[in-house]
């Protein structure tokens, strides 16, 4: 049997393309989200599901160790989970800033620390960081959600570089504007109108959550002594 993958936010989106993708290629999976009732839905073989809330450290460390318990340590984790709450910074409410931090910071370090010492002590491993085009190019209503994903782009870097004398793997996807549940996070109508006539008057709208994963796949399955340190992916059209 192939090496476990642990996949953060597993339920819409990324995270549900990506158990897909995974689980056809034979790779036992733990799925983690805190909408359980979707994972189970996917109905996939030599699957873990578990109720998460990547901000629970003590609770996303139970589930990797029980699903470790089953299918042996964990060889990549994608810490996928995060919220798109774009705001006006001069206007935004303070628990959405904090919401984000929690979630798009705090949740993909934890997920990071849990499977650090592990990967070291075997000299190997993958971690994926799903940051965004937002975490390396400003965008207007962005300014709690990038530096959110700018943070991710920094800890991983670091990370990366603690970790390559290990022979462990930090990689960071950066996708554009894709069709997923994020920009419905958002509490604006007006900035989630805004956003769909974008889309509209560039065209944009060919990329998918599943060519995002199956990116995200060729990655991990290259030898490990190669690193896709960052990848950007994004809609031809996307001119930002």
């Amino acid at each position: 049997m192939k090496k476990l993958v642990v996949i953060t936010g597993a339920s819409s989106g990324f995270g549900k393309a990506l158990a897909l993708e995974f689980n056809k290629a034979g790779y036992p999976l733990l799925l983690i989200a805190r909408r359980i009732d979707l994972l189970k839905e996917l109905k996939l073989s030599d699957t873990i599901c578990e109720k998460v809330d990547v901000t629970d450290r003590a609770a996303l460390e139970s589930a990797i160790r029980k699903a470790e318990g089953v299918y042996g340590k964990t060889d990549l984790i994608i810490n996928n989970a995060g919220i798109m709450l774009l705001g006006n910074l001069e206007t935004q409410s303070t628990e959405e800033w904090q919401r984000m931090l929690d979630v798009n910071v705090m949740g993909v370090m934890h997920g990071m620390q849990i499977v650090m010492p592990d990967m070291k002590e075997r000299q190997g491993g993958t971690i994926i960081n799903l940051s965004s085009i937002a975490g390396v190019k400003p965008f207007g209503n962005h300014a709690a959600y990038c530096a959110t994903k700018y943070g991710v782009v920094g800890l991983s870097e670091v990370a990366r570089g603690e970790l390559s004398s290990h022979n462990v793997r930090v990689m960071r996807i950066c996708p554009g504007a894709v069709d997923t549940e994020l920009v419905g996070h958002t509490t604006s109508d007006d900035i989630k109108a805004a956003y769909s006539d974008w889309k509209a008057a560039t065209g944009v709208g060919s990329i998918t959550a599943e060519d995002v994963a199956k990116t995200i796949k060729f990655a991990y399955e290259l030898p490990q002594g190669v690193n896709l340190r960052e990848i950007q992916i994004a809609d031809t059209r996307q001119d930002a």
